[in-house]
């Protein structure tokens, strides 16, 4: 009898732990778990059949989905909120169609160098080997645009998967990671599962001995000027920038992606660098007998332009190693994290005298206001720039769009801290504008967002108007509208004198603002582009303005710069 009980006694445990071993999990909810654990708190994209089971294991998570108008906006939002944050966007479609929308934003944030993961559902598995409705090889179209692009072809291997999805696209140099979703593979159920300690590998720090030979090399220098990248505002290294180039007297001319790095205001500031034709700025390259790259990717803008016979010493400063480049041959290379390379290096250098280069301050200056008067209609593209300038703190963000605007932007706006004028530069796409916008405004709350772009940038993406008001968002949208291509007309003309097929249409801005529910503001002088942008900077919605621009100032700059004179 006390036998019996014994093996009664023993059984029940048998049992308690069988009951233990099936309770399970299913593979989106695990996958969900494993966002959440990143520390993701939102998801951009639209639902679709083969990411159901996603979408419902979300509904319990304190995830938010932010339902897009299209999958290039979510991918847009995803690269802009990346960019601005460090912290992996994430955006979701479904396979097929959905997945081949993400492209381009895909695309954009790998190579402007924004951590995004995006996720695509997929067709069951066991339809993938044979010709079946929506699929394609999605980790095949990925690869070349991302760092990593994988498929998840058993559940367990969930975890793995998202962590190293995240540590790569965080990790130098970030870009975009993809994971296709099978959909049986996500509705299977597993008896357990959780996600993985997240681990990431902190900044190298450079060697004493490469930091004392850029040391000796600066110090040897007779005219030094530093042209700072967007790694630096990758690697939070703005205030040691500044400190560096302060304590040895050697301006900085900052790429388009980097600009706020050192603040415009700054005396030792030259603005921004990367047009394909010489301006004042270039005039400090030529008179430069050495180059301080700090955080600079090649993307930004090339050595052949700055630096056309191999002439130039330079000093890559950087997280990672240099392109290979015939132009970008160096004297030194100090490889690891860019504010303690930065300090290592001060502590030795001597103190640079003041050079010819810095002149070039006070002329940048004088040429970004010299049109902030100006009353001519429709306006004057450097004028829209200065009021919109005028119109906003040093801490709110602008979003410029690609066209014939970007050049204006990237050149004018005075932006005083980083990551507060955002150019794409790498990819250099347009349609990017009004989902980065909406993504500012989901980072930042507290700041003004305001999307500059053409009016055919706007109109690749503009159903996001309807995105940026269900979410409550209080964005402005100015539009330079000329109703061309303005940028490719401008190229067209420097090359063949003439253009072609660059008109078109667009609809009336105002009413288009008004059917979404958006307020709508047209520029019909000068003199009003400013109340306006201050009445709708303050209107708590998503406000759009409509604001003629003279792109005849364009063939002016190109005539301006071929005879230009040096100014210093």
């Amino acid at each position: 009898m006390m036998h019996a009980e014994g093996e009664i006694e023993k059984n029940s445990q048998v049992f308690q732990l069988d009951a233990v071993k099936q309770e399970s999990i299913k593979a989106s909810k695990l996958l969900v778990n494993c966002l959440e654990n990143e520390g993701v708190e939102y998801i951009f994209g639209i639902p679709g059949e083969e990411n159901i089971d996603l979408m419902d294991s979300l509904v319990e998570s304190h995830i938010q989905f932010v339902t897009t108008r299209h999958e290039q906006g979510a991918a847009f939002i995803a690269d802009v909120f990346g960019r601005l944050t460090g912290k992996a966007g994430v955006c979701l479609s479904t396979l097929g169609p959905g997945a081949t929308n993400l492209v381009t934003g895909v695309a954009d944030a790998n190579m402007d160098r924004a951590p995004i993961v995006a996720i695509a559902g997929q067709g069951s598995t066991d339809r993938m080997h044979k010709e079946s409705h929506q699929i394609l090889d999605l980790v095949d179209l990925f690869q070349p645009i991302t760092k990593f692009s994988t498929q998840i072809r058993v559940p367990e291997i969930i975890p793995e998967v998202v962590r190293k999805a995240f540590k790569i696209s965080q990790s130098e140099k970030p870009g975009c990671c993809f994971i296709d979703f099978p959909e049986n593979i996500a509705s299977m159920e597993l008896p357990e599962g959780a996600p993985l300690k997240k681990q990431s590998p902190k900044p190298a720090i450079a060697t004493f001995e490469a930091c004392q030979k850029a040391a000796t090399i600066i110090s040897s220098a007779k005219a030094p000027i530093i042209m700072v990248g967007n790694g630096v505002i990758r690697g939070d290294a703005s205030d040691a920038l500044v400190a560096f180039a302060e304590q040895l007297n050697i301006p900085v001319a900052a790429t388009f992606m980097a600009k706020g790095t050192i603040p415009f205001s700054h005396k030792l500031s030259l603005g921004a660098v990367g047009l394909q034709a010489p301006d004042y700025i270039s005039y400090g390259f030529q008179e430069a007998d050495l180059v301080i790259c700090i955080g600079v990717d090649m993307v930004e803008y090339h050595p052949r332009l700055w630096n056309p016979n191999r002439n130039k010493k330079i000093i890559h400063i950087c997280c990672s190693p240099g392109e290979v480049d015939q132009h970008y041959i160096l004297e030194a290379g100090v490889i690891g994290h860019i504010a303690s390379s930065l300090n290592v290096i001060a502590q030795s250098c001597k103190k640079s005298a003041d050079t010819k280069i810095h002149k070039l301050h006070q002329v940048v200056v004088d040429e970004v206001s010299e049109h902030k008067n100006c009353v001519e209609f429709p306006v004057k593209p450097q004028k829209i720039v200065w009021d919109l300038r005028q119109a906003l703190d040093k801490e709110d963000i602008v979003i410029s769009d690609v066209g014939a605007h970007k050049m204006w932007m990237a050149r004018m706006y005075q932006a005083e801290a980083p990551n507060t004028c955002i150019i794409s530069n790498g990819f250099a796409s347009m349609g990017i504008a009004l989902p980065g916008a909406i993504a500012a405004k989901i980072a930042f709350p507290d700041r003004k967002a305001v999307a500059v772009c053409g009016d055919a940038g706007f109109m690749m993406n503009n159903q996001e108007i309807d995105t940026a008001l269900r979410l409550g968002l209080d964005i402005v949208v100015l539009i330079f509208n000329d109703s061309k291509y303005g940028l490719i007309e401008w190229h067209q003309e420097r090359h063949f004198g003439r253009s072609t097929a660059i008109e078109f249409n667009n609809p009336d801005f105002i009413k288009f603002a008004e059917s979404f529910g958006a307020k709508g503001y047209r520029v019909e002088r000068a003199e009003c582009l400013f109340p306006i942008l201050n009445e709708a900077l303050n209107d708590g919605t998503v406000s759009i303005i409509d604001c003629p621009v003279d792109y005849s100032e364009n063939m002016k700059l190109t005539e301006k710069l071929e005879n230009l004179t040096p100014p210093i």
